[in-house]
């Protein structure tokens, strides 16, 4: 998610390339909103940014503001009408929205929505609906008034046609960051997006704070106190290592994991090699800290994307064979260790392994840079339920056994805590520990559970492109 505000710039293009520097958090559909001071227009598709925005389309968007985003469904299908930013004609104009999270009381907010505005199918959609729906108040007064009501993971850049507002949930889950540019302000979901166009990081947006950026530059209101619980899961997989969250590189957390997963799991072996692209910086680590040099053993298809966020198991499945592929001259006769960042499904290990015993490996012990992911997620990764997750219902010895390594070891949470240099009381570490800093009500969750009540989105008629 981007958001930038920056007269006389032109922001389309700053926010599709920040867009495109957050790719990686969501391929299923992008889109941009944009304003001129006067209207609201949203452009959004199915498909990755560069396939949904053209140099032609992004001259047509001009103005001075504008919001994007990149979706990766945890809430609704992935379907155009779910495709975000959302957006609401407002009795004073209109209100367009990104959200980085999942919220966790989505039904409560849905009934208080009008009855003119209910059969939203996400909880993006609940969010936007409810700011919208304030003829007396500005969009600024009816964000301080709903967002202590709203509950879960948000990372939330919105605007009007005059003004980028920026909102964090009170735990700060998800990252959030603000930036400068010469003429302007830019918030972004990490700090690599600011990076790519040219905006110097200022801070990160605090748990429970709002942003509003306008003609008067930056203002800052808390809408409720801050309890700190930053995703571990960032820094294992979500993130790019060129990110920094909460003051910490996160390739340098993953190669320190690396290291720790040496000392603590050790192995004989020729070769370190690790599951590009995530697990790369851990197998650095690796190798430093045991001694054992390392390889590129695979080589990874660039224009796969990651075969842990595909929408279904079946494309999760042929995405593991379309990206990646051994280096039998490298691997064949070899012992080999082969660093991963996590073990979710299974999928990924399970093929891979029997592929580089098919070019010839002589062993493969697997090590893996995070606990095993045994709970499920409910605040904006998509494993909500444990039957998905193998650790959830294996044990170590069953998972190597089932994916057919040699040897299978996990780092220890405590090692994978040291290493972010963030304090244990400060993150959420909910799928490792089953510990969640906010309370859900299981009976109420589900990915589909609004649309169960208005009828599958996957099955109403598309619309495309402008709105």
């Amino acid at each position: 998610m981007f958001g930038v505000w920056a007269p006389g710039e032109e922001v389309s293009k700053l926010t599709y390339f920040g867009l495109y520097a957050l790719q990686h958090r969501g391929q299923e559909s992008a889109g941009i909103a944009l304003s001129d001071g006067e209207r609201i227009v949203v452009y959004k598709d199915m498909g990755l940014v560069s396939q949904v925005f053209n140099e032609a389309t992004l001259d047509s968007l001009q103005g001075h503001l504008a919001i994007g985003h990149c979706r990766y469904s945890t809430t609704g299908s992935p379907v155009w009408e779910n495709a975000q930013p959302t957006f609401y004609t407002a009795r004073a104009g209109g209100l367009a929205l990104g959200h980085n999270g999942n919220l966790i009381n989505t039904p409560e907010l849905a009934a208080m929505l009008p009855d003119d505005r209910r059969g939203a199918t996400t909880d993006t959609e609940v969010l936007t609906g409810l700011l919208a729906d304030n003829p007396d108040r500005s969009t600024e007064e009816a964000a301080l008034e709903l967002l202590p009501k709203v509950q879960g993971a948000f990372s939330l850049a919105f605007m009007d046609e005059t003004t980028l507002y920026a909102a964090r949930d009170p735990q700060g889950i998800r990252p959030f960051v603000l930036g400068r540019l010469e003429n302007g302000w830019a918030v972004a979901s990490e700090t690599a997006a600011l990076d790519i166009v040219g905006a110097t990081y200022e801070r990160e947006i605090e748990p429970g704070e709002l942003i509003t950026v306008d003609e008067r530059g930056v203002r800052s209101q808390r809408f409720a106190p801050a309890a700190p619980k930053g995703c571990l899961f960032e820094y294992v997989y979500l993130a790019r290592p060129d990110t920094t969250i909460a003051g910490r590189n996160v390739n340098s957390s993953r190669v320190e994991v690396g290291r720790r997963l040496a000392k603590q799991h050790p192995a004989e072996a020729d070769l370190v090699i690790p599951v590009p692209e995530s697990g790369t910086p851990a197998a650095v680590g690796y190798a430093d800290g045991s001694g054992i040099p390392f390889a590129q053993g695979l080589v990874k298809n660039s224009y796969v994307g990651r075969t842990f966020i595909q929408p279904s198991q079946t494309l999760r499945q042929l995405g593991i064979r379309l990206k990646l592929n051994p280096l039998r001259e490298v691997i064949e006769g070899r012992r080999l260790v082969v660093v991963d960042d996590s073990i979710v499904r299974g999928n990924t290990q399970r093929a891979l392994v029997r592929m580089l015993r098919e070019a010839g490996a002589a062993e493969v012990h697997v090590r893996i840079s995070s606990p095993p992911v045994m709970w499920p997620c409910y605040y904006g990764v998509d494993f909500a339920t444990k039957a998905e997750l193998v650790a959830g219902n294996l044990s170590t010895e069953e998972i190597r056994a089932s994916i057919g390594a040699d040897s299978l070891a996990f780092i220890d949470l405590e090692e994978l805590v040291q290493a972010t240099e963030v304090p244990k009381e400060r993150l959420c570490r909910a799928c490792f520990d089953g510990v969640y800093p906010i309370e859900v009500d299981e009976a109420a969750r589900g990915k589909y559970l609004l649309e169960k009540s208005c009828g599958n989105a996957a099955e109403r008629p598309l619309a495309r492109g402008r709105r």
